[in-house]
């Protein structure tokens, strides 16, 4: 295990790693978190790990990317497109990890944390009142291009469509319905059924599985192509007057 205080506690299962978001009280993703998370990984798998485990809080997964922090940057352009860099560069490592990632999701997974995980090969959920989506539009976001596109990837064009444009967020079985989520579980077995799932395709013969794998999912790693995610754009949108008042807003509705 990590030593105390770290942002990613790493636990290793044999040939499984799991990286277990530990940042209180809600993994809010900053840019410390979000290096220790691509750092994590790399570590990983310099270390030999076949498959990986990414789990956050119990009741939160991870809430997202940290919007007080963000908000203390203020008009400091070069301040907030470092913060996002990292965030996407966390995405991009996950998206283009060489072996399986499960996303065990023990809570709610909103905005930047349904980002990481549609990332991932799998993503678990812990059934109950628990929810994930990408609510951007809520709080005056627009999800880039090649974001939007990954949730199109996992639920189809149309639902994606409606998902995206309300700002949508939903429970863990409807999740798992439209297939947002590819299982549901107790919240205290979905640490155990993504090392269960990941086991499984390590029972498989490595090179085929790898391989088809990679030509499978290609098209993840290409959704964070810098110009599908035109940061500059998205963080000038970020500063416009109404974006910066619903996320004020929103802010003091949850007593932050």
């Amino acid at each position: 295990m990590s030593p105390n205080g770290s942002l990613v506690e790493t636990l290793a299962h044999g040939h499984v790693t799991e990286l277990r978001l530990a940042r209180a009280p809600v993994n809010a993703l900053n840019p410390d978190l979000c290096r220790a998370i691509s750092g994590s990984l790399a570590g990983a798998l310099a270390n030999g790990a076949r498959g990986i485990v990414l789990a956050g809080g119990p009741k939160v997964f991870s809430a997202g990317l940290d919007v007080p922090f963000l908000l203390s940057l203020g008009d400091d352009q070069a301040a907030l497109l470092q913060a996002w860099t990292a965030f996407f560069d966390a995405a991009r490592a996950l998206a283009s990890c060489p072996v399986p990632v499960v996303a065990a999701m023990a809570g709610h997974a909103p905005a930047g944390g349904c980002v990481l995980a549609l990332c991932c090969d799998y993503r678990i959920m812990a059934d109950g009142p628990y929810r994930i989506g990408l609510n951007e539009t809520q709080v005056g976001l627009v999800a880039p291009e090649g974001i939007q596109a990954l949730m199109a990837r996992a639920v189809g064009a149309h639902r994606a469509e409606r998902l995206l444009v309300a700002g949508a967020m939903v429970e863990s079985a409807q999740a798992l319905r439209i297939g947002l989520v590819d299982e549901v579980t107790g919240i205290d077995d979905v640490a155990t059924r993504a090392r269960v799932w990941l086991q499984e395709l390590l029972q498989l013969p490595q090179g085929p599985m790898l391989e088809t794998r990679r030509i499978a999912r290609a098209d993840v790693a290409a959704c964070l192509r810098d110009e599908r995610i035109d940061l500059p754009r998205f963080v000038a949108g970020w500063m416009q007057p109404d974006t910066q008042a619903a996320l004020r807003a929103m802010l003091a509705r949850i007593g932050k």
